[in-house]
């Protein structure tokens, strides 16, 4: 669409909130991060949709990521967005389902891709990461729903 478009103004349309820049994060008044996955994430958030393995990760998004694990609190990523986590912290375990470009992906970041099913999640407590596949499988809204659910009784058993 020959339109110009602004994450933050779409970000508050659909959460109907108070949307503010990444670059004002703090991780230590918040108890976990979540990233949402999509080919937003694989996009906007990182260069992996056009670059693959030589991707970058958005400089904001590597530091909330480094700055809430240094604060020891929990990081949710679901779909796509382990990604993400492997290539910022490279020694993680995650899972994106069974997809065999990102899971190769992954690996060669020098992350363990492990291999699950809808609703399954894998969790890391080295870095309190917890991930699920989501629509990197083949998937209906209630086994998304089963997946995302499993993510955050996890965050919240943590914090």
């Amino acid at each position: 669409m020959p339109e110009t478009r602004n994450v933050l103004v779409e970000a508050a349309r659909i959460a109907r909130g108070n949307i503010k820049p990444l670059s004002e994060y703090k991780a230590k008044e918040f108890d976990a991060l979540v990233f949402p996955g999509g080919f937003g994430v694989a996009k906007n958030l990182c260069t992996y949709a056009f670059e693959g393995t030589s991707c970058t990760v958005n400089k904001e998004v590597e530091k909330a990521i480094r700055n809430t694990v240094i604060e020891e609190k929990p990081i949710g990523a679901l779909c796509i967005s382990p990604v993400l986590l492997a290539k910022v912290l490279v020694d993680v375990e995650v899972t994106i389902g069974n997809e065999e470009a990102a899971s190769s992906a992954i690996e060669m970041f020098g992350a363990t891709h492990i291999e699950k099913s809808h609703g399954e999640i894998v969790y890391d407590p080295k870095y309190k990461l917890i991930t699920t596949p989501c629509y990197m499988l083949d998937a209906t809204i209630d086994q998304i729903a089963d997946g995302v659910e499993n993510v955050m009784k996890k965050i919240f058993e943590i914090c």
